[in-house]
């Protein structure tokens, strides 16, 4: 028999397809690595070097599946041959080596190995070359089982689910109100703009009305997670991407669960957490340990607020804008420019507290906020140690949130704080320390702390004015 008839016949066997074109730059077994990783909770680049993939291509799967997890197994099945094994048969091929005798070396059937060079080999070339690159992409083309989605086949079940979630908001005489919102750009709901106005159902409220409304229609059924991907799963058809916009977060891409539950607080180590500040500080019968956050305004503005739990007194720290600010593109890892990172802070900071005496300066509690990641040269700096509070547990720092509530009626949320310069901010805390307190027996905090500078040794006595 000629080669072009042994070639019409293995087409005939295979029957017509796609030419695999350009080989896959991964495998299976790449893409499981990366998903394990991803659900570990690892970023996208620590992912695909864990994988042994290019940023590129990581970033590519997780976008194209759209944050959700595809629920590979954490390994391949030892019953279908793996791209090494392929790779064996290739170059064993090329050698000469027997069909029978590369099944003994792989611990495989002859007919496993006869089967898979038959199948699998290139069609494209006159003389069917076996490739392992061509052979994986036939085999992965072929194992592929694709069911089509459930709202793509029940159309009425897709027009409810789509009526539900993006419908228009009407007034009585039903005439569409609200704004527009933005156009997709395949990113997140806009920063401090107007979004478009829709019902906004969750997909579980979809699914769980779906029985109410329709309880002897078995056809109008489907889990809140089928419509989860349908919206950000790409191919799955049905529900056009864009859709996601009409949900609460509005989010392009899932977070996966194990990435959402990470904090960025890797400047907290063991040795600041609040367990380790000195008992004294607990009962305040020692003055001296402060509890200091910021209170955010619009634009990225803030101002520093640090108070002493004894007395109550009270400092603000300014945060003027760093030069370039709104000048210079806002850039990932570039400058912080805002007038609040880490190193502006710790400066400020170190500025505003080392006019006291050494003896009121014992400790700082400060927020879990990154603008204080640099406490340790800030320690260095001023000799203050520094204490961060648990996660979520603002009544550990009960006397500064109690503070910043009160500052609020100076410095309203969603107001520019960059307008008010240091003179200014001095004298909103002279209000506050000249303010009567019920749990000072109705003194004011500049009194009992001026009590506190005068039973210092003299040498170390400072002032407030």
């Amino acid at each position: 028999m000629g080669a072009v008839e042994r070639h019409k016949q293995v087409r005939a066997y295979r029957g017509l397809m796609p030419s695999p074109g350009r080989p896959s730059v991964a495998w299976r077994e790449d893409r499981v690595r990366f998903r394990t990783a991803i659900a570990r909770g690892a970023k996208t680049e620590v992912a695909c070097c864990a994988a042994g993939v290019s940023g590129p291509v990581g970033f590519r799967w997780f976008r194209h599946a759209g944050g959700v997890n595809p629920c590979l197994a954490d390994e391949v099945s030892g019953r279908y041959l793996s791209f090494p094994e392929r790779e064996d048969i290739a170059v064993w091929q090329a050698q000469g080596v027997g069909v029978r005798e590369i099944a003994r070396r792989l611990g495989r059937a002859p007919s496993t190995v006869s089967r898979e060079v038959r199948r699998n080999a290139s069609t494209r070339t006159y003389t069917l070359d076996y490739r392992a690159s061509t052979a994986q992409w036939h085999a992965e083309r072929r194992a592929r089982r694709p069911k089509t989605a459930k709202l793509v086949d029940n159309p009425r079940l897709r027009a409810y689910v789509q009526a539900r979630l993006s419908g228009d908001v009407t007034d009585a005489g039903g005439n569409r109100v609200g704004p527009e919102g933005p156009a997709w750009k395949g990113r997140n709901k806009p920063h401090r703009g107007d979004r478009g106005w829709v019902t906004a159902w969750s997909p579980e409220q979809i699914a769980r009305r779906l029985p109410v409304e329709f309880p002897d229609d078995e056809d109008m059924r489907i889990s809140h997670e089928a419509i989860y991907q349908a919206l950000y799963v790409e191919g799955r058809g049905a529900l056009k991407r864009e859709l996601v916009a009409c949900l609460r977060t509005g989010r392009a891409l899932r977070v996966p669960r194990a990435r959402s539950r990470q904090k960025a607080w890797a400047h907290v180590t063991d040795k600041v957490l609040l367990s380790e500040r000195p008992a004294e500080a607990e009962d305040r019968a020692v003055p001296g340990h402060w509890e200091g956050d910021l209170i955010i305004g619009l634009k990225r503005s803030a101002i520093g607020t640090l108070v002493e739990r004894t007395t109550r007194f009270t400092m603000l720290v300014h945060l003027p804008r760093e030069e370039g600010y709104g000048v210079i593109p806002r850039t990932k890892n570039g400058p912080a420019l805002a007038g609040y990172g880490a190193v502006t802070m710790k400066d400020a900071l170190a500025r505003t507290m080392t006019t006291l005496p050494e003896q009121l300066l014992r400790s700082l509690t400060w927020d879990r906020g990154k603008e204080l990641s640099a406490h340790a040269l800030f320690t260095v700096e001023t000799g203050i140690p520094v204490y961060f509070a648990d996660p979520h547990s603002p009544w550990q720092r009960g006397t500064n949130e109690n503070t910043n509530g009160l500052l609020r009626q100076y410095f309203p949320k969603g107001t520019d704080l960059s307008r008010w310069n240091s003179d200014e901010l001095q004298a909103v805390a002279a209000v506050f320390n000249n303010r009567p307190r019920k749990t000072l027996g109705w003194q004011t905090p500049a009194e009992v702390f001026t009590k506190q500078l005068r039973s210092l040794p003299p040498a170390s006595v400072a002032t407030t004015d």
